[in-house]
């Protein structure tokens, strides 16, 4: 009886020993590339708390994107071909004004020239105008909902052709025909 009780004992310190061995690398600074790194947490400040930042089950995210391979840029994301750009910049006789909007960056995947917007009921062709710069696109108006009042989403294309900062929220003009 007293052989299996001084095995188990012995078992038993070993693997304390083993846990206080794992315990005390916790204490060296995480390797590039832990979760520690992905969420912008310097390595000093990770081995200075004494472990890593905690790993989530889902994806992680980065504090930045900027400069990292896999970002795009405005023109990556651009799919438009140049014949679809001259069409957008045809000067056409503008058709009855349906008014103003504050707009915003649409979905960026979507390619072609359009704008979503609750001046519209239904989907048809039209026109947008950067009043600041007089700049103009020819573009597909597509409603969204929600009041008269509330801003719309243009496409990339079409902001840049306009003349518009990405991040900007411009007042444009929105014509029908």
């Amino acid at each position: 009886m007293t052989k299996p009780f001084l095995r188990l004992c012995g078992l038993v310190t070993i693997l304390a020993l083993a846990a206080c061995t794992q315990a005390g690398d916790s204490a060296k600074p995480p390797a590039k590339g832990t979760a520690a790194d992905d969420v912008g947490v310097t390595t000093e400040s990770a081995a200075i708390a004494g472990a890593t930042a905690p790993r989530s089950s889902g994806k992680t995210v980065g504090t930045s994107s900027i400069g990292v391979a896999g970002a795009q840029s405005a023109a990556q994301l651009d799919t438009t071909t140049g014949a679809e750009k001259a069409q957008a910049a045809a000067p056409t006789t503008a058709g009855r004004k349906l008014g103003v909007t504050i707009a915003s960056l649409g979905d960026p995947s979507q390619s072609g020239f359009w704008i979503k917007t609750p001046l519209v009921k239904s989907e048809g062709n039209g026109r947008i105008v950067n009043p600041a710069t007089g700049k103009s696109a020819n573009v597909r108006l597509i409603p969204l909902g929600g009041p008269a009042s509330a801003g719309s989403q243009v496409s990339l294309p079409a902001l840049q052709m306009l003349g518009v900062s990405l991040t900007d929220l411009p007042t444009i003009e929105v014509y029908e025909g």
